[in-house]
């Protein structure tokens, strides 16, 4: 009895390595032999084959698992579904061919209480993540939960995704769910970090990165967590002096995107990277001028000006933005057609700060023939290059002559005017994953 019981944990160790390794062909001769193999799963963790294949970004075994009609959504000895850990170890492929075949993005496992989006979000995989927010707006899932609820959904100990990414410092993965309704303002409930926001937890791990980004979508510096703490208070207790410095309450408020207004959340992808690039150098700004005489400094931007000011010799001064006599015209005002640099928009923007209690926010006039602005889009001329710098050389001038402190008269407004809006509202144990699963990658 022992001999057999020897054997055929030798036959399945073959069986669990084929499938860790991408071995398909020794996979098929031994499921051909046996089909009930398929459902054989590791002694200890309970792996199944289609979360080692999974776990260990296998896209040819996995669709070939997949093809043999196994359950998608197969649980491990944590409740762990294979989608879970292919988003764990960051596996996009993996991740793609399963959302595809219909894996619940809805379940959650035994040992946080999380699920595919937290996981995601806690270990930095932004295009993971990406792929588990489209598969939630075209699903059942939009229908039946509500899109924002998924995006915002709590683990066992009341952290959000936005929570796990702040925490663990990740900024990519932070402000792609920003972009998709994370509520930035929110409050962890149950054990743990207690009442803390976002910005708590990047304060407590000292991410300037992720803190900046907080910030420019509306986090409160004020709101105390379940201790009574500020989040300037939980920045210093950690020893973070500049994130301290950035958060200290009597320090000028960081401009913030103001995402409650209608045309701004309906941006295309180029004018609104314009403007968040506008945004943040201008929060830069800022924040060397926080941290000027101190002993914590911001690197400056990598261009050369030399360099942008060649390239712009080339521009006419039509082209120069109307309102400041200083940027390029990057931004176009539909419907009316009148052009403005995006620092100009976002002053624009900003001038009237909308009242916290509601969302509803009268859309700005245009400056030159005062109609309402319907809709923002890249000026002609603007978007022609390549896509990493949308390269041309006027965004470059734009960008490298931006100075709150010495530039343009229409951003000596926007500084005093102070923040947009706080705009909307708007615990980890390490995962353990059994022998199967390869543990090379970072």
């Amino acid at each position: 009895m022992g001999q057999g019981l020897s054997c055929a944990t030798n036959d399945e160790n073959g069986l669990f390595s084929a499938a860790k390794l991408g071995d398909l062909e020794t996979l098929q001769t031994q499921i051909d032999a046996d089909p009930s193999l398929l459902n054989h799963t590791t002694m200890y963790d309970r792996q199944s084959l289609l979360h080692i294949a999974a776990a260990n970004g296998q896209i040819d075994v996995l669709s070939w698992l997949l093809d043999r009609s196994m359950n998608l959504d197969l649980l491990n000895r944590r409740k762990q579904t294979p989608l879970m850990m292919a988003a764990i170890r960051g596996k996009i492929s993996c991740v793609q061919k399963l959302v595809d075949a219909g894996a619940n993005i809805l379940m959650f496992d035994s040992l946080h209480g999380r699920t595919c989006l937290h996981y995601a979000a806690y270990y930095g995989h932004s295009d993971c993540l990406l792929v588990i927010l489209s598969a939630a707006r075209s699903s059942h899932v939009s229908a039946s939960w509500g899109y924002s609820h998924f995006v915002n959904i709590r683990d066992a100990k009341g952290a959000t995704s936005l929570h796990l990414a702040a925490r663990q410092r990740r900024q990519h993965s932070l402000r792609i769910l920003l972009d998709n309704g994370a509520l930035v303002c929110s409050s962890t409930g149950g054990s743990g970090y207690l009442g803390s926001t976002p910005l708590h937890l990047a304060a407590r791990g000292g991410s300037l990165e992720c803190i900046r980004e907080l910030l420019a979508w509306g986090a409160d510096r004020l709101q105390r967590d379940g201790s009574g703490r500020i989040p300037y208070v939980v920045a210093l207790k950690h020893k973070h002096g500049a994130c301290a410095a950035l958060l200290n309450p009597s320090s000028v408020e960081p401009l913030v995107w103001p995402s409650p207004l209608k045309f701004i959340s309906e941006l295309n992808s180029d004018a609104k990277l314009l403007l968040e690039r506008a945004l943040m150098d201008a929060n830069r700004e800022r924040e060397k001028n926080i941290l000027k005489g101190t002993a914590y400094s911001i690197p400056s931007p990598s261009h050369s000006d030399g360099g942008i000011d060649d390239n712009f010799s080339e521009a006419s001064d039509a082209e120069l933005c109307c309102i400041c006599f200083d940027q390029v015209c990057t931004i176009e005002v539909r419907d009316c057609g009148h052009q403005m640099c995006a620092h100009c928009v976002l002053a624009l923007c900003c001038h009237n700060k909308p009242n916290p209690a509601t969302t509803i926010l009268n859309a700005p006039l245009c400056p030159f023939c005062r109609s309402r602005i319907a809709r923002l889009v890249v000026a002609k001329g603007t978007d022609d290059n390549d896509d990493n710098d949308i390269g041309c050389p006027r965004l470059r001038r734009s960008r490298g002559s931006l100075n709150l402190s010495e530039g343009s008269s229409s951003f000596k407004g926007l500084s005093a005017v102070g923040s947009f809006s706080k705009a909307g509202a708007r615990g980890s144990g390490r995962i353990l994953l059994d022998e199967w699963v390869d543990k090379s990658d970072p």
